[in-house]
């Protein structure tokens, strides 16, 4: 089973690329290479049954075939079955169809039913033309589909995979879950589960299979949550194996930072503070997530892990995911910590060279105490004299790979302790599976006098009254973001777009200062953007969604977000927490392009009835799936085959279990299993 591809009868080199090209290289990756969907071939549906919307299997005799030019040329042969008439359209075809297409002659198409001008539909259906007295057999088993890639068809692919399920009939699969586990959970043997994926019986309900919810999908599943859960678990113990420093200070700079605060901490702040400094007295190294709402207070409890390492006499590098929110960082790491004599430097890679050079010497002669940066801190030149605390922002945005550069940046046999933290609340099923390498701290609490924000959802032809709005509480001396609509993929669009707005709305509002920050502008033009918003000098800033973590204002209390239909909910929840941060009440107006309908009505809705980030996550979860909540184009977690984490969610702690016990009593196991289901590139414990 563990031989090429090369060697089933039909590969030859131009297929073996092919198939290579979707990840099957040998044999038994055909075996796991698993169905997205499946069709009913294996009965015939009269017409006058047949559904719009269904997938089915009909018979009858052509009645008319004609060339037609409504708007576009196509092919139009009426099939009738004495049920009903059925329109079969063909927009591509060759003289050679047409001809094969006779009225008289008998047919039998697949496809999916649509409704049609006179009849009802299909468009451009398999089909095969019948022979007298023929009566083809139809399909004895639930037809399978695949993804493909282009030149390589679903039949060929069946095919193959027919012939490495032959194999598998002789030669066994090594089953790598133990059999006392499978027995416990009633799961089928692997042999059986992969058999009835790939060929299900036709008495098997369609619906339970297309659902995912079959008996030999839930065993595979589980092997498949079971491996990835296993390669982080891999992961951590591949981390952990480097001693980390002891950081076991005396607790008074803590204790002075607690005194020069203009505020005390919240008890899940102080909670969590609490989970931090037991890692970082301990010699594994800490590998912490830190996950908080909105305006939970995050960056005060980064200060405070920071302040125990430099207690003693080591070095912090604090990483965001933007030039403007390390700036912001940088700002508030000086404001607090300053007055007390540590020393913070920043590192982005749009500085200066000669304030870059200045900043690196002071990072490897151990001058700067905390280094705040962007993705340069990950760069060769950049030496730490004794970096002992990594805290990385918004983990969505860096990858596995990222973190695993750290080890290099510590002292000599020492792994930096990390602590990770994240403004988008992480579902627990995700944090179950997609952060097993991590320990879990969560901010459950928001600062005391935090007023919600008020949400409403307005059609755009309202907007007129939305401006005038604005004019009346700046007129108050508040002050205002209005987020600009997303044109399209390019970014310089967006600025363009934010551009033409900053503009009308200046011409708009009149007296009124208007200023503009988009990710096109050079990052001392950002810088002076903000520090004239925060001052003040501004009344209504625009903004493409560059502004979405991190930026804080207390004096904003009015937020307008254009196009909010196209924006998804966290990051809706994300613009929406800019505001909200002072005394006053906060308002946020999100602008919507009618008709809405489907899941963009859906984000609004949820979005206005909660402020809970915790709740949004959740639905965001159901709404998008764990791919896209997670980002993983970036970060490579939970790319799965047959798994789904929100459907198969009851599954993980039974993962958990399971993973245990095989790493307790059956570690031989855990690499063959890991190899099954992920490939090298995205193995954790293997990067």
């Amino acid at each position: 089973m563990n031989q090429s591809v090369a060697k089933l009868s039909g590969v030859g080199p131009a297929v073996e690329k092919l198939l290579a090209k979707i990840g099957i290289r040998q044999i038994i990756d055909l075996l796991f290479y698993l169905p997205m969907r499946y069709e009913d071939r294996t009965r015939i549906t009269s017409i006058g049954a047949a559904q719009v919307g269904q997938r089915v299997v009909i018979e009858g005799v052509i009645e008319l075939a004609d060339i037609v030019f409504r708007g576009r040329r196509a092919l139009i042969c009426n099939i009738s079955d004495g049920t009903g008439v059925m329109a079969l359209r063909f927009f591509y075809f060759s003289n050679a169809q047409k001809n094969n297409l006779r009225r008289g002659s008998r047919i039998r198409c697949f496809g999916e039913v649509r409704f049609g001008a006179r009849h009802k539909e299909m468009i451009h259906p398999e089909y095969r033309v019948l022979k007298d007295n023929d009566s083809q057999v139809l399909e004895k088993a639930l037809t399978p589909i695949y993804p493909v890639t282009e030149g390589l068809h679903q039949a060929r692919l069946r095919q193959f995979i027919g012939r490495a399920l032959a194999l598998m009939r002789t030669t066994q699969l090594p089953d790598w879950v133990p059999a006392e586990v499978l027995t416990e959970l009633g799961f089928p043997d692997i042999d059986q589960a992969v058999l009835m994926v790939h060929a299900p019986p036709a008495e098997i309900s369609i619906d339970q299979l297309n659902g995912g919810t079959h008996p030999c999908q839930r065993r595979l599943a589980f092997d498949e949550l079971l491996a990835h859960h296993l390669s982080l678990r891999l992961l951590r113990e591949r981390l952990q194996n480097d001693p980390g420093p002891v950081l076991r200070g005396t607790g008074q700079l803590i204790e002075r930072f607690y005194r020069h605060l203009p505020f005390e901490l919240t008890t899940a702040q102080q909670r969590v503070v609490g989970e931090i400094l037991h890692d970082m007295d301990s010699c594994r190294p800490m590998l912490r997530l830190l996950q908080g709402d909105v305006g939970s207070g995050k960056t005060v409890v980064a200060a405070v892990a920071a302040l125990r390492a430099i207690e003693c006499e080591a070095q912090v590098a604090v990483m965001a995911p933007t030039e403007l929110l390390a700036d912001q960082h940088l700002r508030s790491f000086e404001d607090w910590l300053t007055p007390l004599g540590i020393t913070v430097a920043g590192l982005t890679s749009k500085m200066p060279a000669k304030i870059q050079r200045e900043a690196l010497q002071s990072i490897k002669a151990g001058v700067a105490d905390v280094v705040i940066g962007t993705h340069a801190l990950f760069q060769e030149r950049v030496e730490f004299a004794n970096l002992a605390l990594a805290v990385v922002d918004e983990q969505h945005r860096f990858g596995v790979h990222q973190r695993l550069l750290l080890k290099a940046k510590g002292p000599a046999g020492l792994f930096p302790h990390q602590l990770v933290m994240t403004a988008t609340p992480i579902p627990r099923t995700l944090a179950m599976s997609a952060y097993a390498d991590l320990d879990c701290s969560v901010i459950d609490e928001l600062p005391p006098g935090r007023k919600p924000v008020q949400t409403v959802v307005m059609s755009e032809q309202k907007r007129e009254a939305v401006v005038a709005r604005i004019a009346a509480a700046c007129a108050k001396e508040q002050q205002a973001y209005w987020v600009c609509p997303l044109v399209g993929e390019s970014e310089v669009l967006d600025c363009e777009a934010a551009e033409v707005t900053a503009a009308n709305l200046q011409s708009e509002l009149g007296r009124l200062s208007v200023g503009l920050i988009h990710g096109q502008m050079k990052p001392a033009q950002k810088e002076r953007a903000m520090a004239d918003f925060v001052a003040g000098k501004i009344d209504l800033l625009v903004a493409t969604t560059v502004i979405e973590v991190g930026v804080d204002v207390p004096n904003a209390s009015l937020m307008v977000i254009e196009n909010a239909e196209r924006m998804g909910l966290a990051q809706l929840h994300q613009l929406r927490g800019r505001i909200g941060r002072g005394e006053r009440s906060s308002t946020c107006v999100l602008l919507y392009k009618p008709p809405i309908q489907g899941n963009a009505r859906k984000r609004l809705e949820v979005i206005r009835g909660t402020t809970d980030g915790f709740v949004i996550a959740e639905e965001d979860l159901r709404l998008r799936g764990p791919g896209e909540v997670l980002g993983t184009r970036q970060t490579g977690r939970l790319q799965m085959r047959i798994a789904e984490v929100v459907r198969d969610s009851d599954l993980l702690p039974v993962v958990q279990r399971a993973a245990e016990r095989i790493m307790r009593r059956h570690p031989s196991n855990i690499r063959p299993l890991i190899d099954r289901w992920i490939d090298a590139q995205g193995q954790y414990g293997g990067v």
